[in-house]
């Protein structure tokens, strides 16, 4: 069985981590489906989906790695093409990906106990952001 949702969220980009791993063991209780794996996939290039511990040390620990991998005050070719002045986000997104695999099994995402699903946006304005939950299992 394949079951296909989505999430959609407004972010305020600059490196925002938000924790999304409610909403999706909400999609996966609303599918029914008790084990298999859910497929989750960001649509654009200038945020990106991981999992990490979700606490404040570690957040701020996380973005400041992003600031010494990609600094956002450094010259881009790409700001340079285009003049919006996001490069950086789309090094940092491209190093990070669009998408995350995770199993399921007794309704219940098998997550690690300090482990939670984070959208990671990058860019330098508000966006509007859609993540693809592709379910399947039984």
């Amino acid at each position: 069985m394949v079951v296909t949702d989505k999430i959609s969220l407004g972010t305020h980009g600059r490196t925002e981590i938000i924790d999304i791993t409610e909403e999706v063991a909400g999609k996966l209780a609303r599918s029914k489906m008790t084990s298999g794996t859910v497929t989750l996939f960001l649509a654009g290039s200038t945020a990106g989906l991981t999992t990490i511990e979700y606490e404040p040390g570690l957040v701020i620990d996380f973005q400041a790695l992003w600031k010494r991998l990609a600094p956002d005050d450094i010259p881009y070719a790409h700001n340079e093409r285009w003049g919006d002045g996001n490069g950086y986000a789309h090094i940092r997104a491209s190093l990070l990906g669009p998408s995350l695999t995770i199993p399921f099994a007794e309704g219940r995402l098998m997550l690690g106990t300090w482990q939670q699903i984070v959208l990671v946006d990058f860019d330098n304005r508000a966006r509007q952001r859609q993540i693809m939950l592709q379910f399947i299992g039984e």
